[in-house]
């Protein structure tokens, strides 16, 4: 382990008193914080950084404002030593508008990127990936940034920690993994929870180096750190940092202490107080008189009193801006295009093939993760030719990590980069949904619209082909509950390009579903660059008589049975909503205003579906239209089977779609 005595203490004056009044501004807010808890001026929970405060000073000494720092739940300390003002951090916690994240966050969430605090998560291990993904931004981007990830010790036995350091070694990144080692993941004992409780021999399964630090030694944490952040600076990779250390205080203010540990043990560490021995040193090697010492310990208590009262008379924030920043704020006007007239015609997967050449030449900040699309080109040819082109940092084969590539992205695009997963077959994602609706979806609303994060996540789903249970998934409707997430559905090669080009252009993260079956269908596409916004449906077939909603496939056999059915003088109209967030309701209730009935139909289950909403909608806001009652007709509630006949007993059929259209005409 790296102590004082190991370590070359090689710093100014100057130096020496910065890390000894940022470790007495992280603890004089701590301790503030604490006793504004007591008086219930914090509403939630509370995670002090008491005890531990050298490793925060000691790392964030050799950031800059343009190096990122990830951090988790026990995340203030490092918010004051990346620069965040203290009187910031408590209005958060007092859950005030002046608060670094407007009061949106809290104890947890911490947000301040004009000085590269990236953000402070209340769920273990995503900041690991997050920084591994900012690193990947400085790389593409050609920059000597680093980026710098903080977690406890309970995130070493989590999959975000072998899946980060693993994608940080075998991309080369420039980053720098400080475990800060304070001995329990909330109670449990690291000793009681690691098959190998030594956490920086674990960086050599990774072939990277691991360093054992006295967290509570600030000389022993900067020395190692320097030497880290050098690394990474220069092209040498990622560290992984194991601080030894110890936090005084209970897990969060408020729980009981002392069931997992004993009170000899906090009061033993609390006589290696890191700031007790920095000031002992500077007083014994002449740095600093006891007097200039007191002063600075009095200056920055009267500064910590002065930002609580700033804090105390912050206002709350208004109530009307709640739902603010879910999305991105678009300043961008995209007119659909006009009547497509081309005879071109091209498959699916050669019309989004085509959208995405178009904008990776026009957009350097674009890159591709997945696996099999590098020089292979995608399990369904969504990159074939571009790896020759661009490289293996834009079109990145990954290993079988799905919570590690994701959680990458998303401190790709927090950076500056637009990342694109492709992750070939929508069960796959299922690994990463915790990164992308704990992580993606909201961050742009936690950070008030500062960070928005343009990932584009595509992948095929549908039934067909005896894919059986764990390739046929289409989830859509689940993505389409949760705010902050756009989801788009194309039917035909047409829509799929311009849907996707808008996807690549946006602002929002974009779940871009591709149905399997529909991937070599061709229609007419132009060859002219071409945008479809989201929330607008297309009219697929003109009718008087009946409204017909389906969605992607279903799509080609609702227009299959509609052409049969004018035989017998049935009207349909059928609209394709193109994407499911956002809806576009409009379209539909102008449409059944116009037929006065309606039937939905969706290759998912209808429990909690799509139609129900759309069904929910209609009633809602054009009951007074409907002949007949609403219908819906779905896929079996049942995961799908491999056998081409239990197969097709679980999907609508166009013979199906047909009579659930005559039954309706007979309401």
């Amino acid at each position: 382990m790296l102590t004082a005595t190991e370590a070359t203490v090689d710093l100014s004056k100057d130096e020496l008193l910065s890390l000894f009044r940022t470790m007495l501004v992280i603890r004089k807010c701590e301790l503030e914080l604490a006793r504004s808890f007591q008086k219930g001026l914090i509403h939630g929970a509370c995670h002090t950084y008491v005890g531990e405060e050298a490793i925060a000073a000691g790392v964030c000494a050799h950031l800059s404002n343009e190096d990122v720092v990830f951090s988790t739940h026990r995340g203030h300390g490092h918010a004051l030593a990346k620069g965040v003002p203290a009187r910031q951090v408590i209005a958060e916690l007092f859950g005030r508008a002046d608060g670094v994240s407007g009061g949106r966050g809290g104890s947890m969430h911490l947000f301040a990127p004009d000085v590269g605090l990236m953000g402070t998560s209340g769920i273990v291990g995503p900041c690991i990936l997050q920084a591994t993904g900012a690193a990947y931004s400085f790389t593409l981007l050609a920059s000597d940034h680093v980026a710098v990830a903080f977690f406890g010790d309970g995130c070493s036995n989590n999959g975000a920690f072998h899946e980060g350091l693993n994608l940080a070694s075998i991309f080369n990144l420039p980053v720098v993994f400080v475990c800060e080692n304070n001995q329990f993941a909330t109670e449990v004992a690291i000793t009681d929870s690691g098959g190998n409780p030594n956490i920086a021999e674990r960086a050599a399964a990774y072939n990277l180096p691991g360093v054992v630090v006295d967290g509570n030694d600030v000389f022993a944490v900067h020395a190692a750190t320097g030497e880290a952040v050098q690394r990474a600076r220069s092209g040498g990779g990622a560290t992984l940092l194991e601080c030894k250390t110890y936090r005084t205080r209970a897990h969060a203010e408020g729980m009981d202490d002392f069931t997992y540990r004993t009170r000899e043990d906090v009061d033993a560490w609390k006589q290696r107080c890191p700031i007790k021995a920095l000031r002992d040193y500077l007083i014994a090697d002449g740095c600093a008189t006891p007097d200039e010492l007191d002063d600075i310990d009095e200056e920055i208590a009267d500064a910590t009193a002065a930002a609580r009262d700033f804090a105390a008379a912050s206002e709350f924030p208004d109530p009307a801006t709640a739902s603010l920043h879910v999305y991105a704020a678009d300043d961008r006007t995209v007119t659909e295009p006009g009547p497509n007239t081309t005879d071109r015609e091209l498959s699916y997967m050669q019309a989004t093939l085509e959208a995405l050449a178009f904008e990776m030449a026009i957009n350097p900040t674009i890159f591709v993760l997945g696996e099999g699309i590098g020089q292979r080109g995608g399990n369904f040819a969504t990159t074939t030719g571009l790896y020759d082109k661009y490289g293996p940092v834009r079109l990145r084969d990954t290993p079988i990590c799905e919570r590690g590539f994701v959680g990458l992205t998303t401190g790709a695009a927090m950076t500056g980069t637009r990342p694109i997963i492709d992750f070939m077959f929508g069960d796959f994602i299922l690994d990463a949904v915790g990164e992308i609706i704990n992580q993606i979806a909201k961050m742009q609303y936690m950070t008030s619209g500062a960070l928005p994060v343009p990932i584009l996540l595509r992948g095929c789903f549908g039934i067909g082909h005896s894919a059986a249970t764990h390739h046929s998934g289409a989830y859509y409707p689940m993505y389409a509950n949760f705010p902050g997430l756009r989801v788009v559905v194309p039917s035909n090669a047409y829509d799929a390009k311009g849907l996707l080009t808008h996807a690549l252009r946006c602002n929002d993260p974009v779940i871009f579903l591709e149905h399997k079956e529909l991937l070599s269908s061709k229609c007419p596409v132009p060859e002219d660059d071409y945008e479809i916004p989201f929330g607008k449906a297309a009219i697929v077939r003109d009718g008087t008589d009946v409204t017909v909603v389906a969605i992607a496939r279903m799509v080609q056999l609702a227009d299959e049975a509609a052409a049969g059915l004018e035989a017998d003088g049935v009207s349909v109209e059928l609209i394709d909503p193109r994407t499911v967030s956002p809806l576009d309701t409009a379209t539909i209730l102008a449409s059944v205003a116009k037929t006065g009935r309606l039937l939905i139909v969706d290759e998912t289950f209808a429990p909690c579906g799509v139609g129900g909403e759309i069904a929910a909608q209609v009633v809602d806001q054009g009951f007074n239209d409907l002949d007949a009652p609403i219908k819906r007709l779905n896929g079996a509630h049942s995961p799908t089977p491999y056998s081409p006949t239990l197969e097709a007993a679980i999907v609508p059929s166009t013979e199906q779609i047909a009579d659930a259209i005559q039954d309706l005409m007979a309401e």
